[in-house]
């Protein structure tokens, strides 16, 4: 059994893009692995994960083999009639292919294939050193890295994502003779920047995370994340409060860290009259900092800063933290109070200037088309009108905001604030930071009624302006975000269980759209309206895709619904729920075989089918039995349908499987006679219009 040996590979650089060197230190794990499964080369992987720190990306393997195992080699050589001629002599064909092998032809080995017999030459040779593999293995994988931008640096032709200082290579307890960037390769690594500045001497790969911890780095990424979040909590408790910890500032802190501490600061009160969200987004956006929240989650004026040092003086520290936030704090104070002077209703006026698109017109234009659609939509769903379209005018108001302009990201709590400070009804309020939700993937949909009614009209009115002024999305362009407002639209209408017409909604977006981009004649109104609701139908694929919803069923309610012109996507939803639980049941595959078959047999039927079957024509026991299970189907079925009850329908469809295995093993479809089988025709017509009232169950059929 080939040894093992744990393998430590230590990259040391300037410090690394915060942003990308998570990815980057996964694609270089990745693509050792890779480049040493390419070779053969046995990994005992373990729980190994990447290892980095702001200035170093690590591969540590608890063990690799020292070596490849044998490598077989077998060269196909000249089939038997070109190899010897009429004597059994070897032609020059053969004795070159020998020599080519460095052998004597009679030492060579036969094989057949398809086309005869045929030399072959096999060998064996030894392995070769793992330690003589890894600096090609090195080179592979740093190829392979996603830098989208390397840096030079002095007058070597190399790049990086930044400058190479040192580069630790053992396997086991020997350095590997490398060069990498100009760096030879040996066993000194190098510790915290300021605590540390001298090199770490690892004697061995396993002591590598204990020798960087006492050299004040912590290079397991997890262990690091752990200690900021510990000291960032206990700092907020000191201070009275909870730490709000962002997922995405904690990733971005904990790759600016080798040592992080815990620094606790304050700032003043007065600034707590600003939004939150505006404080929150500089402490995290442009300063990496953690707010603390009081128990009702309302910022308090603490917060937390992470330093990269054990000082000695933590007091100079806060006071920097606490100074480089201070004028971004009054700045949202002098927009906010600005803004406050001139009212929500004011700011609207310059909307009309601004404009939204050359065809679509200006940003006030938008209000309108979209504040008459929430009109529209309101009472379908119990939201007063008045209220719609006084939030729809109101919600783009705050573009022209200061304190928008300042921090866009506040597009709508702005809105949010500054119509409460005008008096408007708090539902109004609500609804105008709720029409942009979903904000981002993952984020709940809006949830208040009125607030529902706003971002719909909102998405229908961008996704309808969008396909009509010809910007719909190719490739990776997407300059309106119609892919995101599609599945926002569509979410909002599924998760809020509105019925609302799919098909009636995008027809009123069109209709609302300027002149200019009204559909002409050789691009007529129902194709926007195909379009967009495939649009739609695709962006759902993948909603339900990451739900686990098999593609087949997906597609089987797709068919289905683009049959129906007035279907509403929370039907749809409906559906797909009922065709799941429809798929479980034993009778679903057969049946799914026997739609398919079904419309199979329809499809190259040339008679006119009949609406009904004649009763007098049925002349089978099986064709009899299975009419009989058909019409008793329809009435079971009919009040389930109409009230959206589709596991119950479907349930009771499953029990037709006796009859329709029956008919379909003792039943002839196309005889002779036109008017037996047109009757059959039509017998299962009516068979395959209750079988997809659901859904098009034939595509669950393999």
């Amino acid at each position: 059994m080939t040894a093992t040996q744990p393998l430590l590979i230590e990259l040391g650089t300037e410090e690394l893009p915060v942003k990308a060197l998570p990815g980057l230190a996964q694609a270089f794990f990745d693509g050792v692995l890779a480049a040493l499964e390419k070779r053969g080369i046995a990994v005992e992987r373990g729980d190994a994960k990447p290892l980095y720190s702001p200035r170093r990306i690590a591969v540590l393997l608890p063990g690799v083999a020292t070596e490849q195992p044998e490598q077989a080699s077998e060269v196909l050589g000249p089939y038997l009639n070109i190899a010897l001629d009429a004597d059994g002599k070897p032609t020059r064909a053969l004795e070159g292919f020998a020599a080519k092998a460095g052998v004597e032809w009679t030492q060579l080995e036969k094989l057949s294939d398809a086309k005869g017999e045929r030399f072959v030459h096999r060998s064996t040779k030894s392995g070769a050193k793992t330690s003589e593999l890894l600096p090609e293995v090195l080179r592979e994988a740093i190829a392979a890295m996603p830098i989208p931008k390397p840096m030079r640096w002095g007058d070597h032709d190399y790049a990086f994502a930044r400058p190479v200082h040192w580069l630790v290579l053992l396997l086991g307890e020997d350095v590997v003779d490398a060069e990498l960037f100009g760096v030879r390769a040996d066993r000194m690594s190098r510790g915290h920047r300021f605590l540390h500045d001298k090199p770490v001497w690892i004697g061995h790969p396993n002591d590598y995370v204990d020798a960087l911890r006492s050299a004040h780095v912590l290079v397991d990424v997890e262990e690091r994340r752990a200690r900021i979040v510990a000291e960032v909590n206990a700092a907020a408790k000191q201070a009275g409060g909870v730490a709000r910890i962002d997922d995405d500032n904690l990733e971005q802190v904990n790759c600016l860290n080798e040592w992080p501490v815990a620094v606790a600061c304050a700032f003043e009160r007065e600034f707590l009259a600003v939004p939150q969200e505006a404080l929150v987004a500089t402490m995290e956006a442009n300063q990496k900092f953690f707010p603390v929240l009081d128990a009702g989650g309302k910022l308090t004026e603490h917060f937390i800063g992470i330093a990269n040092v054990e000082s000695k003086d933590a007091g100079e520290i806060r006071k920097g933290y606490e100074r480089v936030i201070r004028p971004r704090f009054a700045d949202a104070k002098f927009f906010f109070d600005e803004d406050l002077k001139q009212g929500l209703e004011a700011m609207g006026a310059g909307l009309a200037t601004v404009t939204y698109q050359a065809k679509l017109g200006s940003v006030k234009d938008k209000a309108e088309r979209v504040a008459a659609l929430a009109e529209s939509i309101a009472p379908q769903v119990n939201v007063d009108p008045e209220l719609a379209r006084r939030s729809a005018l109101l919600a783009k108001n705050d573009l022209q905001s200061r304190m928008v302009n300042e921090f866009p990201e506040l597009q709508g709590i702005a809105g949010r604030y500054y119509a409460k400070a005008a008096n408007e009804p708090a539902e109004v309020a609500l609804a105008i930071d709720e029409a942009y939700q979903p904000r981002f993937a993952g984020d709940d949909i809006a949830l208040s009624p009125l607030g529902k009614v706003l971002a719909i009209a909102e998405r229908l009115d961008t996704l309808a302006g969008g396909f009509a002024a010809g910007l719909k999305p190719t490739g990776n362009k997407d300059p309106f975000a119609l892919r995101r407002n599609a599945l926002g639209l569509a979410r909002t209408i599924i998760e809020s269980g509105f019925g609302l017409n799919a098909r009636g909604l995008i027809h009123k977006a069109v209709e609302l759209l300027p002149a200019g981009v009204q559909p002409h004649a050789d691009r007529n109104t129902e194709t926007i309206h195909l379009d967009l609701f495939e649009f739609v139908l695709d962006r759902l694929r993948g909603y339900y895709a990451d739900k686990g919803v098999p593609a087949q069923h997906f597609e089987a309610v797709a068919a289905r619904v683009r049959m129906i012109v007035d279907a509403s996507l929370y039907d749809f939803d409906r559906r797909i729920d009922a065709i799941g639980t429809f798929a479980q049941l034993p009778e679903a595959a057969a049946l799914a075989a026997a739609n398919k078959r079904i419309g199979n047999i329809l499809k190259k039927a040339t008679d006119e089918i009949p609406q009904v079957e004649d009763a007098d024509l049925l002349r089978e026991p099986a064709e009899l039995a299975l009419a009989e299970a058909v019409e008793a189907v329809y009435g079971e079925t009919g009040h389930a349908l109409a009230h959206g009850d589709y596991v119950d329908a479907l349930a009771h469809l499953a029990r037709l499987r006796p009859q329709v295995d029956a008919f379909f093993d003792q039943v002839m479809v196309n005889v002779d006679d036109e008017a037996l089988r047109r009757n059959r025709l039509a017998l299962l017509k009516r068979l395959a219009d209750r079988l997809g009232s659901v859904a098009a169950i034939e595509h669950l059929s393999a």
